[in-house]
């Protein structure tokens, strides 16, 4: 009798074990329920989005984002989604640097480029995304792989920093009516060399009935740099990078286009930018990124403004054919200092699905995770990209975003100065090389002074 009641206080001993562990699944089973189910452990730890009314701020530190594409790509959709939930953009001042704005706000979420992505994590702003990232469940392998790679070369994979938003690819831009005015055959569908790329601007930039025209504008040695994947600062040391053929080759480049007979003028204009291209319309082809332009243009179509232009493949080295620039890498991060992360990153998440990833490929910028049908949808929702050779967005193959040092953008301003001097100021190639790698040793000693080592 007494072995009878000892199996029996061990049956009932193991029903109330097994009882009390089935409440807290383990592993992928406690994942697998989603953030939208509170049952208990970690998901009864977050609120479920749009269970109560909230609104989340949001705040753009660098990287072009108009207002109509925060409305279509980001604030829309997930209204649309969840009707009780605002993303409200914050808009400091102009000037206003990234470090004033994040001392007096608290942003919820953070875009980002490689233009301020190293400055904002000096801020401490970003929040590690990985305990998030496995709290939601959320899916990193679904994300483009040179896109996801360079957000872990960030901290060298210790953190997660950002979440990829959009692949910020490089295409040719041009304005029909300049070579219709000159007679001068489009661009094609192939991607050209840049030595085909400066015959043409050649024949276009000239001055007739008072309007200048400019053959060509490319953003400089920055965007020039972008087709071999060059650095300013040596990853290991901190020091100038620029001594090197890939740099030289960029700098030679650079010197042939302002050489253009007519392209700086003779009052010194020598850098020509998007809004030359778009407000004033005297500039026949721009190389440079599809978020630089596609949002600007429709902002500026709804404006009433419109003219005819389209696109083509960017062009490179010859021997770099099939390859075309560095694509940015734009991302959304959640602020380690935002009382709403979890409500913040299933935003992120939202945005981040195929039916979030695919509103951008509609609207004119490339997702940042792979979908099936990208290509064929890629532009159809837009106005502005209506009858526009779309295809040619994805003629050649993007290059992942080298790993920025983190004092490389602060030292960027010598690269103008580098394309001012071989501008207007009488520099060869090698004495600006010189000069810049100079320039470039001293402001790096002076930011491991400022800011200690990186």
């Amino acid at each position: 009798m007494r072995k009878v009641m000892q199996s029996v206080i061990v049956l009932l001993l193991l029903a109330l074990l097994a009882a009390c562990s089935s409440g807290s699944p383990t592993g992928g089973e406690q994942n697998s329920a989603g953030p939208a189910e509170e049952t208990g452990g970690k998901q009864a730890d977050f609120k479920k989005l749009g269970g109560e009314p909230l609104t989340l701020t949001f705040y753009v530190t660098t990287g072009t984002l108009p207002d109509v594409e925060f409305e279509t790509l980001i604030a829309g959709p997930i209204k649309k989604k969840y009707p009780n939930v605002t993303i409200e953009r914050i808009k400091p001042a102009a000037n206003t640097t990234h470090e004033e704005v994040l001392s007096t706000h608290v942003p919820d979420i953070i875009y980002s480029t490689s233009s301020s992505h190293q400055q904002i994590i000096r801020t401490g702003a970003y929040a590690d995304l990985r305990e998030l990232i496995e709290r939601h469940n959320f899916d990193t392998s679904k994300i483009k792989p040179i896109l996801w790679n360079y957000v872990l070369d960030l901290t060298k994979g210790d953190e997660i920093l950002a979440i990829p938003f959009n692949s910020n690819q490089h295409v040719l831009y041009y304005n029909k009516d300049i070579f219709d005015k000159f007679g001068v055959h489009y661009p094609p569908d192939e991607q050209l060399t840049w030595d085909q790329v400066l015959e043409l601007a050649a024949k276009l930039t000239r001055t007739e009935n008072g309007v200048h025209y400019i053959g060509l504008s490319v953003d400089n040695l920055t965007g020039l740099a972008r087709g071999l994947g060059l650095g300013y600062l040596d990853p290991e040391t901190g020091n100038a990078a620029l001594d090197t053929p890939d740099w030289l080759r960029t700098f030679e480049l650079q010197k042939r286009i302002f050489e253009i007979p007519g392209y700086v003028t003779p009052d010194g204009q020598w850098d020509w930018t998007r809004d030359h291209f778009m407000k004033d319309q005297n500039i026949a082809i721009r190389v440079t990124w599809l978020a630089n332009m596609v949002g600007p243009l429709e902002e500026l179509r709804q404006q009433g403004v419109e003219f005819n232009w389209d696109i083509a493949p960017a062009p490179n080295f010859e021997d770099q054919l099939g390859k075309t620039r560095e694509a940015q890498v734009h991302t959304l991060s959640v602020n380690s200092q935002s009382k709403h992360k979890d409500e913040a990153f299933q935003v992120i998440a939202e945005i981040l699905s195929d039916e979030g990833q695919r509103i951008l490929a509609r609207n004119g910028r490339v997702p940042a995770i792979d979908l099936p049908d990208e290509k064929e949808v890629y532009g159809s929702d837009i106005p502005v990209l209506q009858g526009k050779n779309v295809k040619n967005v994805f003629v050649g193959e993007p290059l992942q975003e080298h790993n920025f040092h983190p004092f490389e953008i602060d030292i960027q301003p010598r690269l103008n100065e580098a394309a001012e001097d071989l501008a207007i100021n009488g520099l060869d190639v090698n004495s600006a090389i010189r000069k810049a790698t100079e320039a470039i040793n001293k402001d790096v000693e002076t930011l491991r002074t400022t800011l200690g080592e990186p």
